[in-house]
């Protein structure tokens, strides 16, 4: 079983790496809609749309953290399989 607090980091961790691939999705700049705000670069975003864009995360997110866990938890991949530095070091 995986610790609860070890869940929450990598619930966490993945969570923010969805994020960053799901931020320029669909986006349009101002400089494209051509409606540029006084102050702001033509490449910021003209209608962000971040609630469905957290929405969105929080649900690949969240499958792709099931996904993770369920390797972790069923032993499929162990740590042994992942650390290559006992490997390359000769240790037992």
């Amino acid at each position: 079983m995986i610790p609860l607090f070890s869940a929450f980091v990598l619930y966490a961790f993945i969570w923010f790496l969805t994020l960053l691939v799901v931020l320029p999705l669909r986006l349009t700049t101002q400089g494209e809609a051509g409606q540029i705000v006084a102050g702001t670069p033509e490449s910021a975003p003209h209608d962000p749309r971040i609630g469905r864009k957290m929405l969105v995360t929080t649900i690949a997110g969240t499958l792709i953290w099931a996904v993770v866990v369920a390797i972790i938890v069923s032993g499929w991949i162990s740590i042994e399989d992942v650390d290559v530095l006992h490997r390359w070091m000769g240790a037992p």
